[in-house]
């Protein structure tokens, strides 16, 4: 019959913690009233212990001195012992599972089974208690072989198989003792158990007594933090538990209360009395300490269920005892949420890059895996993990500042992981991990961008008929015969955008400086609970903790990143200028449309045919052209019939790709320069004439095998950014109302730059604990990628276009 229930289930981060306790039925006759708690200590003399099994005190053997706990006779130490043999590699075939097991396991199994080492004798018995879930190991084989008969009990054996006949009356109290010791051996004393020794939750005495009131219904739950556990258990505590109570003869007895740990009692099948434990913990974090024992634990185990059933018999006693302690484990990870998270995205992560892949070899039109497909999907796969142990970081950094920092009115129950131990260890790990991978996300990024195919397709006709000669050589269909002021003027504008950017670099630099060392936030890094922003010159500064550097940095720099694109985007693009949109309208009046090639069969284009005709005209035709669209009198711009969009993304088929390679065959392969021959000069403006017409007439349905539709994309595709229509034997225009060229230039990448520049600035600081210094050298390579991504971008555009370095401002 159940008399109490001690129920707790153990979560990631949280313990919560449950009693339970019902009415019992069975006898009712009082033998005798409990008086307060006696512990078995002071009923014998110092050469005498207490036989628990007839309640009587007997001598100790010659050479022996009753134990710490009152309970058996130990051998006294002797002066003239020998010190024991240092060795014990070949005690047990079985290794140590733990650091603890590796530095005291074995000498103190030596100490105890050579010397009369009380001390080192609960130590094994300990580590032996410390495995949940076997006992196959070696705390448990070495524990079997100390010879000493003096060895504390680490099971319930055949001595306690008397039980006694225990009868409980109205509002009688149930009185429990335990004896505790230390991870180390150590004997704490004698201890009542209620109380809250072992009842976790925290409340009034007396609602905690209630627990141990016979006949009482009692319930009792709360939620705990794993931290608040292991600060109040740092190292376990090992008890082994006694009812307290009156024989017959009013004499105060002492019984053994057997622990029953049911995953070890599945996988030993046996009598009760044959593995039934006479010790047990709560919480260990001990055995979860990797590097050192003075740093964080990575797993904790927890009792997270302790049931005390109660058995009345309504004969004479059987082989049932009256109480059972049945006590249940599980194990956890301190660094859960971490593993968690990094295992969560990192999976996230690998998925991202396959998609990215698979999408990019579809793009490319790619039908079997080569080694450029691996090393795309190893770079797509630098990116996305670098963002996962960004924001792991971020995380961390974020979740300290907040849980330490918060603890102003409350008490202190959380503290920061230790300087230079593994936990700080670890994050700089990420950080850096996070910095490299963004690295090469940005070079891959860069690279993509850098090989780019644009060309500039002019629409314009020429308006009067005037026979002209081509140059020598040309082609007479060539002959110059319009303006290249305008895809000069195109070109030119594509060439600023290309590092066009939603943040404000040089401002976002000077508000997170501002904000950490003006407005003083970077004071929050402290290793101390003050949150004064502005301490006084003769305060005392704590030392800052890199986790606090970083979190309080990135936080800043991310939310005045945030801010600056949300102005940006729904401000001042809405309201003062958006250079994106512009380029487009400016395409439309220059008459010149853009054809951009990402990857081989995929791009962007840019619809820029004007509706008028031409725009090789003066100025009052131009404005009289725009007074025209303001009244609705033309066209809209589209590139369908009675439709205003633009801009689209490409999808080619490989037939079409291959034609337009072939045709720009000799221009990619001309060399440039003001030096080349006119021959060479010559060549390329043929076959600058011959794309021009290839591609215009390509966009008005002139090639019946090579021809396009325009279609909508499904709503996933838009979120993934894959394509998952089948074409068929057509290309596929889909529609883009989000201009999504942007992401030929730093536009539509501000995520990865913001991630890169937010990561630099951070490790530097994390180097050097300066935010100033650190504000330098992030200026320095925002530079450095500006001029070269401007640099290369422009040598790439004045390659692919025609248009010359020398126009290019």
């Amino acid at each position: 019959m159940r008399a109490k229930e001690f129920s707790r289930n153990l979560l990631p981060s949280w313990a919560c913690i449950v009693l339970f306790s019902w009415p019992l039925q069975g006898s009712t006759q009082m033998v005798g009233v409990i008086p307060a708690m006696l512990a078995p200590l002071g009923k014998c003399g110092t050469k005498e212990f207490l036989d628990i099994g007839s309640g009587e005190c007997r001598p100790c053997a010659p050479g022996q001195r009753k134990s710490p706990d009152g309970l058996r006779c130990v051998c006294e130490a002797r002066t003239d012992q020998s010190s024991p043999p240092e060795d014990c590699t070949g005690c047990s075939p079985l290794p140590p599972r733990n650091l603890w097991e590796s530095l005291f396991l074995d000498s103190s199994f030596l100490a105890c089974n050579n010397t009369c080492n009380e001390t080192a004798c609960q130590l094994l018995a300990n580590t032996a208690t410390l495995d949940t879930s076997s006992l196959q190991n070696r705390a448990n084989d070495l524990y079997m072989k100390t010879k000493r008969p003096d060895l504390p009990k680490l099971w319930y054996g055949s001595t306690e198989s008397f039980f006694p006949r225990v009868t409980f009356g109205k509002d009688s109290r149930i009185c429990l003792q335990v004896t505790k010791y230390d991870a180390r051996g150590n004997f704490l004393g004698w201890e009542d158990a209620s109380g809250g020794t072992l009842q976790l939750c925290p409340d009034s005495q007396n609602v905690l007594e209630a627990a141990f009131v016979f006949g009482t219904w009692f319930k009792q739950s709360c939620s705990l933090k794993a931290s608040y556990l292991l600060q109040r258990d740092p190292e376990p505590t090992f008890y082994e538990l006694f009812l307290q109570y009156e024989d017959e003869k009013g004499n105060l007895r002492w019984w053994p209360v057997p622990v029953e740990n049911p995953e070890i009692r599945k996988r030993t099948p046996g009598a009760l009395n044959s593995w039934a434990f006479r010790r047990f913990f709560l919480v260990d974090g001990l055995s979860g300490r990797k590097q050192n024992l003075t740093d964080s634990p990575e797993t904790v185990t927890l009792a997270t269920e302790l049931l005390l059933s109660v058995f009345l018999p309504t004969g004479s006693p059987g082989n049932q005892p009256p109480f059972l302690l049945t006590v249940k484990y599980a194990q956890g990870s301190s660094l859960g949420h971490v593993q968690i998270a990094l295992g969560a995205l990192g999976s996230f992560a690998v998925l991202y890059a396959l998609m990215k892949v698979s999408s990019w070899a579809r793009r490319s039109r790619l039908q079997n895996i080569n080694l450029m497909i691996v090393m795309k999907f190893f770079a797509y796969l630098a990116g996305s993990l670098a963002n996962a142990f960004f924001l792991i970081a971020v995380g961390i950094g974020i979740y300290w500042l907040i849980v330490f920092k918060g603890q102003q009115s409350s008490t202190i129950e959380v503290t920061l992981p230790p300087a230079g131990g593994p936990t700080e260890t670890r994050f700089i790990i990420y950080v850096l991990c996070a910095l490299v991978l963004k690295t090469l996300d940005l070079v891959h990024m860069l690279s993509t961008q850098l090989t780019a195919s644009v060309f500039f397709i002019d629409w314009e006709k020429p308006q009067e008929k005037r026979p002209q000669r081509p140059p020598t050589g040309g082609d007479p269909r060539a002959a110059p015969s319009v303006s290249a002021w305008r895809t000069f003027l195109i070109a030119n504008e594509w060439n600023e955008l290309q590092t066009h950017r939603k943040v404000n670099p040089s401002l976002q630099l000077f508000a997170t400086l501002l904000l950490l060392e003006v407005v003083g936030l970077k004071n929050l890094a402290s290793r101390d609970l003050n949150v004064n922003l502005q301490p006084g010159s003769n305060a005392h500064l704590a030392p800052g903790s890199p986790i606090l550097r970083f979190g309080i940095a990135a936080s800043v720099w991310l939310a005045v990143g945030i801010v600056q694109v949300v102005i940006s985007v729904g401000l001042y693009e809405r309201f003062v200028e958006d250079k994106m949109q512009q380029f487009t309208d400016l395409c439309s009046l220059s008459n010149v449309s853009v054809f951009i090639l990402m990857h081989r069969c995929y791009g962007f284009y840019i619809h820029g045919r004007s509706v008028h005709g031409h725009a090789d005209v003066s100025m009052d035709t131009m404005h009289s052209y725009l007074q025209r669209e303001e009244e609705n009198l033309c066209p809209l711009r589209g590139l369908e019939a009675d439709s205003d969009i633009q801009t689209f993304e490409v999808f080619l088929t490989d037939r079409t790709r291959a034609l337009y390679d072939r045709i720009n065959q000799p221009l990619a392969e001309a060399p440039g320069g003001a030096r080349i021959r006119s021959s060479v000069q010559d060549q390329r403006l043929r076959s600058y004439h011959s794309l021009n017409r290839f591609l215009a007439s390509f966009l008005e349905h002139r090639y019946s095998d090579m021809d396009y539709v325009v279609k909508d994309k499904f709503l996933l595709e838009r979120i993934l950014d894959v394509e998952f229509q089948e074409p068929g034997g057509v290309s596929v225009l889909y529609k883009d109302e989000s201009a999504l060229f942007g992401r030929a230039v730093f536009y539509h990448h501000e995520l990865t730059l913001l991630f890169f520049e937010a990561l630099v600035f951070c490790a530097v600081d994390l180097g050097a604990r300066d935010f100033v210094l650190a504000t330098l050298v992030t200026f320095v390579v925002q530079k450095l990628v500006q001029i070269l991504r401007e640099a290369l971008g422009k040598r790439n555009l004045a390659e692919k276009t025609l248009v010359d370095n020398q126009f290019l401002i």
